[in-house]
């Protein structure tokens, strides 16, 4: 146990030290960064103020060549002098425009008394100087915080007759700025702060060789600086809007004559360096508290892994015999599989042929009618020839050519039919599968007296599937349609195509519709007399099972008018390649 105790003791210690060292570490960098973005801030604002106060700067000396500015100079016109330097002043935002002569006193002004001196502020015996002034100070009675330049007016001999000067209310300044963050402020020379985002700071001042600032009247609240890696740190009560813990920085505006401040929360910094020591802490405590149990576990753990051993040898043998046994069984499952699959396509095969055998009148019709057409034709060809009528023998030949190619197309769709598939998928135009099957099965509806509505689409319309298959599909519903109306009246069979996410394909006949939709698709199942020639039921059920090989599905629903309509839903082949 002692020993226990001191190993737990020095974990405690080792884990308080490393804490301690992921929290100085990451307080540090959150000092850097903080101190980064703080001095972009700081540049922003100090951009931003000099940026806005120059503004006036460039007033002053544009308004110093002005001719009405030399036209007050000259004692000529005062009145249209003050409205002119009125307009200006209002146009800009300017606090003030003056116009003084060499003895700095006020000649013209927007909102000043004429006559005044004021010849003993700096940036106007500056300006007298020849050179560009600049100050600030109150400028009572309009604000007690004004920014002034002044840019001296010359004559032609290059010498000085007076000045402009245009003054800024920095309470203008400053007010868009309230409240954002961080707080910021501006100090002149003797360190009074002159223009700030926090309207508490203004005119604090901070006392020669002092860190912080002192406030113009009432007692300071709790301050202390300290220096943490070269970073200031101040802690201090100045307000609620103001942080308690921040971070200093500074910047020296040469071009105003102040220095821009700024004081950055570090509490983020502190908060989020006690997160990370705690999270150290808290995986060294977890991974203690693991080791520990660990150790306390692994004698136990080795002596059920010695009676496990004696048993997973004792249950090896029984699995290598079931192993044996699960392959002999798979090997059974898979020949079944095959001499399931051989069966399934003798089925459909053995279905694509009972379905020609229905269709064989109608097949032999539409041979029939070609040959005796082209034997007419051939024997008019013949009589014509003898009369010297080549062109009309010439058209009876024409006409031959015509009927053998139709025979051609349906002997080519009947051998496409009657031959068995390979491909299990491809890509299918479905419109020429059932023009093909339509062509096929014309003879057998004609026989049955059926009218048939059919547009064909004016370009192809790809789709997942199998021709051969897909037209055994077609032709199974066109007959099945056409056996359903042989007591109806009228008999018409309707197809359309409707291509979308899915492309579907109906039948809708006039027929006496289905007697039961949800068993229509199984096997044997079937709705004609016995001893008739229309099979043993399969043909949808053949169906069914081609289509949802596909990816696709076929439904039977009744018509709310009456008859029948079996819709093939499949999956668009745009993306697949098309069949070679």
């Amino acid at each position: 146990m002692r020993r226990r105790a001191v190993t737990f003791a020095i974990f405690l210690i080792t884990v308080l030290a490393l804490s301690g060292g992921v929290w100085r570490y990451a307080y540090l960098q959150g000092l850097d960064q903080l101190r980064a973005r703080g001095q972009a801030d700081l540049s922003l604002a100090s951009d931003r103020l000099v940026g806005q106060l120059q503004r006036y700067r460039d007033l002053a000396v544009f308004l110093a060549d002005h001719p009405q500015v030399e036209a007050v100079l000259r004692g000529t016109s005062p009145e249209a002098g003050r409205a002119f330097l009125q307009k200006i002043a209002d146009k800009s935002a300017a606090l003030d425009v003056q116009v003084i002569d060499t003895r700095g006193v006020i000649l013209a002004s927007s909102r000043s008394t004429l006559n005044e001196p004021v010849l003993e502020r700096r940036f106007v015996r500056r300006a007298l100087g020849g050179a560009l002034g600049w100050g600030h100070g109150p400028d009572m009675p309009l604000t007690d915080r004004a920014y002034f330049h002044a840019a001296p007016v010359f004559n032609k001999m290059g010498r000085v007759k007076g000045a402009v000067i245009v003054a800024t209310d920095l309470n203008g300044i400053d007010y868009d700025w309230r409240g954002s963050n961080p707080a910021a402020f501006f100090t002149d020379d003797n360190g009074v702060v002159q223009i700030a985002n926090r309207s508490e700071l203004l005119f604090w001042q901070r006392k020669a060789g002092a860190v912080g600032l002192t406030p113009p009247q009432g007692a300071l609240g709790d301050f202390s600086a300290v220096t943490v890696k070269g970073h200031e740190i101040w802690n201090m009560k100045w307000g609620p809007y103001l942080p308690e813990t921040a971070l200093h920085l500074t910047q020296p505006l040469p071009v105003i004559g102040m220095t821009g401040e700024v004081l950055l929360d570090t509490g983020p910094a502190r908060r989020l360096a006690w997160s990370q020591s705690a999270a150290v802490a808290a995986l060294c405590l977890a991974f203690g508290a693991l080791l520990f149990l660990a150790t306390e576990r692994r004698r136990t753990l080795f002596e059920v892994n010695t009676r496990l051993e004696r048993q997973v040898a004792k249950r090896t043998a029984a699995l290598n015999a079931s192993n044996t046994e699960l392959r002999r069984e798979a090997t059974e499952r898979e020949e079944a599989q095959a001499a399931l699959r051989r069966a399934q396509a003798d089925l459909v095969q053995a279905g694509k042929l009972s379905a020609l055998g229905q269709m064989s009148a109608g097949i032999s019709h539409e041979l029939n009618q070609p040959l005796m057409a082209i034997r007419s034709f051939a024997e008019n060809a013949v009589q014509f020839m003898e009369r010297s009528k080549f062109d009309r023998a010439s058209e009876n030949l024409t006409r031959i050519s015509q009927m053998a190619e139709r025979m051609a197309r349906i002997i080519q769709n009947l051998r496409a039919f009657a031959r068995q598939e390979s491909v299990p998928q491809t890509k299918v135009d479905v419109a020429r599968v059932v023009t093909s099957a339509v062509e096929m099965t014309d003879g057998y509806l004609q026989e049955a007296g059926v009218t048939l509505e059919y547009t064909a689409p004016t370009g192809p319309i790809w789709v997942r599937g199998g021709e051969v298959r897909l037209g055994q599909v077609f032709v199974n519903l066109i007959s099945n349609a056409a056996d359903a109306m042989t007591e109806s009246s009228p008999k018409k069979l309707s197809i359309t195509i409707e291509t979308g996410d899915v492309v579907s394909v109906r039948f809708c006949d006039t027929g006496p519709g289905i007697e039961m939709p949800d068993k229509v698709f199984d096997p044997f199942y079937t709705t004609k007399t016995v001893g008739s020639d229309s099979g043993m039921g399969l043909g949808l059920s053949i169906s069914y099972g081609i289509v949802q090989s596909f990816g696709g599905d076929i439904r039977g629903s009744n018509l709310d008018g009456g008859g029948a309509m079996f819709s093939v839903q499949l999956e668009p082949g745009d993306e697949m390649e098309p069949p070679r």
